[in-house]
């Protein structure tokens, strides 16, 4: 039995490599201390993927927290095409409510609802865990664990650098 899940997930990692090698173009969200920007120099220098400025192009993104604000980013950033619908016109007044006095009636709801500070703020991210995830998906295709000692340019550099090689081994041919 044991060999049965031991041969199921090493399926399951072939599986999520086959996924990661269809990745050729990446969109980075920002992160915390900056280090999409460090991450964006050495993909590029690698030439490990492309990185792209709009969402919409990338096949997959980069991102440091995983969950609902995550979920609310990317629909903010990829939204789904709604279909089109005529609108519907109001019903025209009937005789009994043009005779009775029209109440003041007060907005319940408002216009411009301001997001959860808890889920867009950065407060709770992630320490040193980078995600790839599928846009369309939202599968995560790659995951790294690569604390930062300090938010130093040299560090942040070396933990970009430690990243792209873990994921430059996860990309090899096995």
């Amino acid at each position: 039995m044991k060999r049965f899940f031991l041969l199921l997930g090493c399926g399951g990692m072939l599986l999520s490599g086959a996924e990661l090698e269809g990745v050729h173009s990446v969109y980075l969200l920002p992160m915390s201390k900056g280090l999409d920007q460090y991450l964006a120099n050495r993909l590029t220098n690698e030439h490990l993927f492309q990185v792209v400025t709009d969402p919409k192009r990338a096949d997959a993104i980069f991102t440091d927290r995983i969950g609902e604000s995550f979920e609310e980013r990317l629909t903010d950033l990829l939204p789904s095409p709604e279909p089109v619908s005529k609108p519907t016109p109001p019903p025209p007044p009937s005789d009994e409510t043009a005779d009775q006095p029209r109440a003041h009636v007060l907005p319940t709801e408002t216009v411009n609802k301001l997001s959860n500070p808890a889920t867009s703020g950065g407060f709770g991210r992630g320490k040193g865990t980078v995600f790839l995830v599928d846009p369309k998906t939202h599968e995560v295709l790659w995951s790294a664990y690569q604390p930062s000692k300090n938010s130093s340019n040299t560090e942040m550099d070396r933990t970009a650098s430690d990243i792209v090689s873990r994921l430059k081994h996860a990309l090899k041919p096995k």
